[in-house]
């Protein structure tokens, strides 16, 4: 990013967007295997307490520091800005894995200007792990440089996936991995997407893969893996673009192997 945004407090927009999702971490981890109000915006589609609170905090510290930023946030109306900018956020990514009492899920905050991501964070609280990337200098986790998979071939692969909420693309989802058994190592449904991607960047999975994800996952996402080394694309092998789409993410190997099965049976 040659021309960062300039902060009301002066500091980088890295900086401004970790301490924010700190914040909004000790709010989910305040309220985690509470008892909260739980409301339904589709079947297995959920919004807590906890993600509006956690989604309070983090505009509240983004529009302090940029008043003229737009933002983007998956539960509430967007802000519509004066400036190029754009904040993209999940205040709670992984809300069922959350409501259910598994800990396994995160806070996701990217700043776009137009189609272009600059800087991406995926922050685990209750391990305290903070993926973060820049454009075009890399994407690390706790300040330690990370980077894809070494793997060459799908058969050898551990592989991440999630269902989603559109429950024909988690039918899909579900035949594909089925009719691809055994030839993995093996697979795991995540629970967070921006988790699994950041898992992907960093070598923990050797792809993740998503029939339908939104701009607050994929904006986020995308820029970690392939600021790891990593290749991220549509299920078509196109470029992705901010808005809701499909994923393939890995290196650039497997991503080629990957494509290639999902050409031969997802037709």
């Amino acid at each position: 990013m040659t021309t960062p945004p300039v902060s009301k407090s002066g500091k980088d927009p890295l900086e401004v967007a970790a301490g924010a999702a700190r914040k909004a971490g000790v709010i989910l981890k305040a309220h985690f295997r509470e008892k909260t109000e739980v409301h339904y915006k589709g079947r297995a589609n959920i919004v807590t307490d906890a993600d509006l609170q956690s989604e309070k905090s983090l505009k509240s510290i983004l529009q302090a520091e940029y008043p003229d930023h737009s933002i983007l946030s998956e539960e509430s109306q967007a802000v519509t800005g004066s400036s190029s900018y754009t904040w993209i956020l999940d205040p709670l990514d992984g809300t069922n894995n959350y409501s259910f009492g598994i800990p396994f899920f995160c806070i996701v905050i990217a700043l776009a200007s137009g189609e272009d991501v600059l800087l991406g964070i995926v922050y685990d609280p209750l391990r305290d792990e903070m993926f973060s990337a820049l454009k075009g200098k890399g994407a690390y986790l706790n300040n330690s440089p990370i980077h894809v998979t070494t793997k060459v071939t799908v058969k050898d692969s551990l592989i991440g996936l999630d269902l989603g909420y559109i429950d024909e693309k988690g039918k899909k989802s579900l035949e594909f991995i089925t009719s691809l058994w055994p030839g993995m190592y093996a697979y795991r449904i995540m629970g967070s997407a921006a988790l699994g991607m950041a898992y992907t960047a960093c070598g923990r999975l050797d792809l993740y893969f998503h029939l339908l994800l939104y701009p607050w996952e994929l904006a986020c996402g995308s820029l970690l893996v392939t600021e790891a080394g990593g290749v991220a694309t549509d299920l078509e092998g196109n470029p992705l673009k901010i808005g809701q789409g499909s994923l393939i993410a890995s290196n650039k190997a497997v991503h080629a192997d990957f494509l290639r099965i999902v050409r031969e049976k997802l037709r």
